[in-house]
């Protein structure tokens, strides 16, 4: 899901109002981002496409486990 600068705050806000968890709620805010199309792009041109799937996918699993973790305890 593409996110325009600063809107992620008020749409999680509306998502946690209606009922989403802390931890998949973190995970989207940091995620999101990073994962943009325009960004990925831009990676992509810059370090090339085995670096950007490596790239994309460390910040895939590492914002998982923050999800998971931070709704676990929290």
């Amino acid at each position: 899901m593409y996110f325009a600068t600063l809107t992620e705050v008020p749409i999680l806000q509306g998502l946690i109002g209606s009922g989403m968890g802390h931890g998949p709620a973190l995970a989207l805010l940091l995620a999101g981002p990073a994962l943009s199309l325009p960004n990925m792009l831009v990676i992509n041109s810059i370090m090339g496409t085995k670096k950007t799937v490596v790239f994309v996918s460390l910040v895939i699993v590492m914002a998982t486990i923050s999800g998971m973790v931070y709704g676990t305890f929290f």
